[in-house]
């Protein structure tokens, strides 16, 4: 049965089975079950192909909302502050069950059959925020994650007796917000648990330009190679496996896709006010092409390069176990280490420590506001260029080769119909001329290879902020729902309605969160100088070298009829 959908995403289709589609744009699906990740239906302009089942919202008429609710349980009233939701799908949250995993693995005990750090073998011939259930079970209780134990009945972090109390902040009504579901909203009142022991503790301090991370004490940097084609079960799977070797240890361990799918949502899972680089995307078929191989290589070169220069991400204990560990057993008991972490989401904001430096809220407001305004535009200009680049991509492999090729077999032509009359025929012309003819279609050929030189780097560096600046109006969500609780508490401070010790610890939590978002800010700005400066100079000096590749074809076809 055919369902309208909308799409929440921009989608750009890679492959003949794919389809692209636009954000807000109206989408018909043939089957709302989803085939490893991948829905089929028609776009506005009636082509019929795949897109992604998590950038789409399938519209249903319940109570006048449009939500699509596929838990099969009844949602939540807000007049009843249910804390019971539906997940937003998010084109940031990878879901398990993909074209690119074993639907047979044993996910839970990380393919147990077969090692993870087994090297390659002689074969034949790739921010959004995660649901309050796994976010942050203590506050949203229901339908919690299976390997979540629950915690005890929480206490606020304010010690005062409610009897001191005249009223609290209220909560926000609307489940589906970022603020609500990320668990920064309970932070912020006070209602995540502070727990005996933090062993980790990340530092933010006062820079030249605002607040920035503290450095990674011990730099490092990964490579990505040699992805290879393994098979398992007697050869009924197949996989690609990648080299990784960090130079903190110089030892390689071999990762496949679903190894990063699985720290990607880690990530997600734990770093609620961090932009974490998007993943290279999914593709539903021709997995195994050369093509899709070295560009997802690419890829995921430059996401580890964001990952190992994040002053955060870069010493998260589930990122350092992933890229050393190469022992099984120690893998396995390391990846149910970081699936049982307590500080994830809200819970994350108690391992930061921020300056003592004072700074007034309103100002911090404007700076984010600014950046907001920085970063829609930057998105705006960058989904610009990718589709002038993609353009001309095509051309350079279509138009720009079959036009060469045409003035190519027009000059050779010219030269056959020469030979038509021998008396007066030339044999040094009619050969400069027909060489002539041969340059053009070789100059045709080179249009046609050089965006593996240019284009597709740029497209890739691209493709990587895109995912970058999709993750910030969330986080710049959190931080304004942060700001309005402080707001209304001091409004309820100065009406009598609240202790002003209450009010105040507000104030030092949203601090915390304005201080994370500003660190944040400051290193997306520190990374974008260096990425975009590399790209660049790395477009120009390619263009260069392959103008001059065709300069000397030219000149040495000229060079021919300088004795004739």
């Amino acid at each position: 049965m055919a369902l309208k959908a909308r799409a929440l995403y921009n989608f750009q289709s890679e492959n003949k089975e794919e389809i692209s589609i636009q954000e807000n744009e109206e989408l018909v699906i043939f089957s709302e079950n989803s085939l490893d990740g991948w829905l089929q239906g028609q776009n506005s302009r009636g082509e019929t192909g795949l897109f992604p089942a998590s950038y789409v919202e399938i519209l249903r008429s319940r109570s006048g909302s449009n939500y699509t609710d596929y838990s099969g349980s009844p949602a939540g009233s807000p007049g009843h502050d249910s804390s019971f939701y539906t997940a937003t799908p998010n084109p940031s949250i990878s879901y398990q069950g993909s074209f690119e995993d074993d639907d047979d693995d044993d996910w839970d005990d990380w393919d147990d059959a077969c090692t993870v750090v087994e090297e390659p073998r002689s074969a034949p011939g790739t921010n959004g925020h995660p649901s309050p259930s796994l976010q942050y079970p203590a506050v949203y209780g229901h339908h919690q994650h299976a390997g979540y134990c629950p915690k005890p009945a929480l206490e606020r972090q304010d010690s005062m007796s409610s009897s001191k109390r005249g009223s609290v902040v209220g909560r926000n009504l609307n489940r589906f917000s970022c603020f609500v579901r990320s668990g920064v909203e309970a932070f912020i009142l006070g209602d995540v648990p502070l727990m005996s022991k933090i062993a980790e503790v990340y530092c933010i301090e006062m820079g030249s330009k605002g607040p920035q991370w503290r450095p990674n004490p011990h730099p490092f940097i990964c490579s990505v190679e040699d992805p290879t084609k393994q098979t398992k079960f007697k050869g009924i799977k197949s996989y690609i496996s990648y080299k990784l070797t960090p130079s903190n240890i110089n030892s390689p361990v071999y990762r496949r896709y679903k190894h990063f799918d699985w720290l990607y949502n880690r990530l997600l899972h734990k770093f609620t006010v961090i932009s974490v680089p998007h993943l290279p995307e999914k593709q539903a078929t021709g997995r195994f092409e050369e093509d899709f191989i070295e560009k997802r290589k690419r890829r995921l070169i430059l996401w580890m390069d964001h990952m190992t220069s994040h002053p955060v991400l870069s010493q998260y204990e589930g990122f350092q176990h992933f890229l050393c560990c190469r022992d099984e057993k120690q893998w396995k008991l390391g990846k149910r280490r970081a699936e049982k972490d307590e500080m994830v989401g809200a819970s994350f904001l108690l391992t930061i420590q921020i300056p003592t430096e004072h700074q007034d809220l309103q100002d911090v407001e404007d700076r984010v506001d600014a950046f907001k305004a920085f970063s829609k535009k930057m998105d705006d200009s960058v989904l610009q260029l990718t589709n002038v680049a993609s353009e001309l991509v095509r051309k350079h492999v279509g138009g720009f080769r079959k036009e060469f090729q045409k003035l190519g077999n027009a000059f050779q032509a010219i030269s056959h119909s020469f030979h038509m009359d021998p008396p007066y025929s030339s044999d040094a012309l009619n050969n400069a001329i027909s060489h002539t003819g041969k340059t053009y279609e070789t100059v045709g050929e080179m249009f046609a290879e050089q965006p593996k030189n240019d284009l597709f780097l740029m497209l890739d560096t691209l493709s990587l902020y895109q995912g970058l600046l999709s993750n910030f109006p969330d986080i710049i969500h959190l931080q304004k729902g942060a700001f309005a609780k402080v707001k209304e508490s001091q409004r309820m401070s100065d009406e009598g309605r609240m202790d002003q010790e209450e009010a105040d610890g507000i104030r030092k939590r949203c601090r915390v969160v304005g201080f994370a978002l500003q660190a944040e800010m400051n290193h997306f700005h520190e990374r974008r100088v260096a990425d975009f400066k590399r790209m660049m100079q790395s477009y120009l000096k390619q263009q260069i070298v392959f103008y001059q590749r065709v300069s000397q074809q030219l000149e040495k076809t000229l060079r021919m009829y300088d004795n004739l």
